[in-house]
């Protein structure tokens, strides 16, 4: 009996242990849950904060770009107000020296006109004693005078320069003359020598001719004699 209950208390303990590790698995099982829904919940926040920590760095980055962004334009103006403010001060500079020119150029005119006073006090002694009513009338009529004066050299010039041209042209064409005239003298002085030539050579031919024509006379009274002979013998 002992033998034949023995299977069945084993089977008894083993279904207890079974019971008992399922009821442990079962516990590890909640566990296990309990732990996996803190995962996920450590997980959310982990996702939550990585999404936060994104939008963080992009933040920054925005801010970062826009301040490097901001620093730039500063240093630009900064440049552009110190070569602007360069540019000033070089102006400035400028225009003192200009002042200080047009001060000592407004110097030397107070002293030539404090030097020409007498001229003016000379020109309203003119103005008194002649025909006319202002000095500026009479200073009018010397710049015309001097420009008739001007004109009149400027035109006694331009004369002498043609009567020079002129002159060089009449050497000029005197001198081709000249030329002409020496060339028609030589070729003259060969054709009265052909001439002379043809002159004696004329008087050759002519003595010749006529030594020719008495020889032709001769011959034509010995023909006539021969054939007077001829008839009358032939008679």
């Amino acid at each position: 009996e002992e033998h034949s209950l023995s299977p069945f208390i084993r089977l008894q303990e083993k279904k207890k242990q079974a019971r008992l590790m399922q009821k442990a698995l079962e516990v590890k099982k909640e566990a296990f849950r309990e732990r996996m829904k803190v995962i996920s919940c450590r997980w959310r926040d982990l996702r939550a904060k990585e999404a936060q920590l994104k939008t963080y760095m992009e933040k920054s980055g925005k801010i970062l770009k826009e301040n490097d962004k901001m620093r730039i334009q500063a240093l630009n103006k900064a440049t552009k107000e110190r070569e602007r403010k360069m540019q000033k001060e070089s102006e400035i500079l400028r225009a003192k020296r200009n002042l200080e020119a047009l001060k000592i150029k407004h110097q030397k005119l107070c002293n030539k006109v404090q030097k020409y006073s007498i001229f003016n006090k000379y020109l309203e002694d003119v103005v008194k004693i002649s025909q006319f009513e202002e000095i500026q009338e009479v200073i009018w009529r010397y710049k015309t005078l001097v420009r008739m004066h001007k004109d009149l050299l400027q035109s006694r010039q331009e004369h002498k320069e043609m009567s020079e041209q002129a002159q060089v042209f009449l050497d000029q064409y005197t001198a081709e003359k000249e030329a002409e005239i020496l060339q028609y003298k030589n070729e003259l002085v060969q054709l009265q020598q052909r001439f002379d030539k043809a002159q004696s050579d004329v008087l050759l031919w002519e003595a010749r001719w006529t030594d020719i024509q008495n020889t032709n006379a001769e011959k034509t009274l010995k023909l006539g004699t021969i054939k007077m002979a001829i008839l009358n013998l032939f008679q």
